[in-house]
């Protein structure tokens, strides 16, 4: 029985892991995270995590999630006005956070450092290859989900 709420809630990562190759692919091409798939992650995971709760009888990695959601949120509206960070990737950050706090405050940490990681070294080789320059854009989007997908498979399904 205590394996149950924690499928449960492994339903709010498993959903932003599904839809990770739709938005990865458009956002390489569109240059945005469309609405239709980053914002059902957000009531996904805030009804999985309230039955879970509910079941184990603990509240506080609900609240928590919901907390460093709203943080994450808030934190990303002030890089998105101050250095130009996409609302798409604001709120793919902020359903990320919230979906992986609930199993442990740190993955959220994690995969974003391993998203900022990847994308460093992804801008570094096409500087180095004379592929772009320093005033580009790139899609942030496939980064945040390649290191989502990877503490979720750590943390979420091991």
């Amino acid at each position: 029985m205590a394996q149950v709420p924690f499928l449960i809630a492994a339903l709010a990562p498993g959903y932003i892991v599904a839809v990770a190759w739709p938005l990865a692919r458009i956002d390489i091409r569109e240059r945005r995270l469309p609405n239709r798939l980053v914002l059902p992650a957000f009531p996904i995971a805030i009804v999985c995590q309230l039955v879970a709760s509910s079941l184990l009888g603990e509240w506080l990695p609900l609240l928590l999630s919901v907390f460093c959601s709203l943080v994450a949120l808030a934190l990303g509206v002030f890089l998105s006005r101050k250095f130009s960070l996409g609302m798409g990737d604001v709120k793919l950050i902020a359903a990320m956070v919230l979906a992986l706090t609930w199993f442990n405050p740190v993955a959220p940490l994690v995969a974003l450092l391993l998203a900022f990681a990847l994308a460093t070294v992804w801008i570094l080789v096409q500087l180095v290859r004379r592929k772009t320059n320093m005033g580009s854009s790139i899609a942030l989007g496939p980064y945040l989900l390649v290191g989502f997908t990877a503490v979720s498979i750590g943390q979420v399904w091991s």
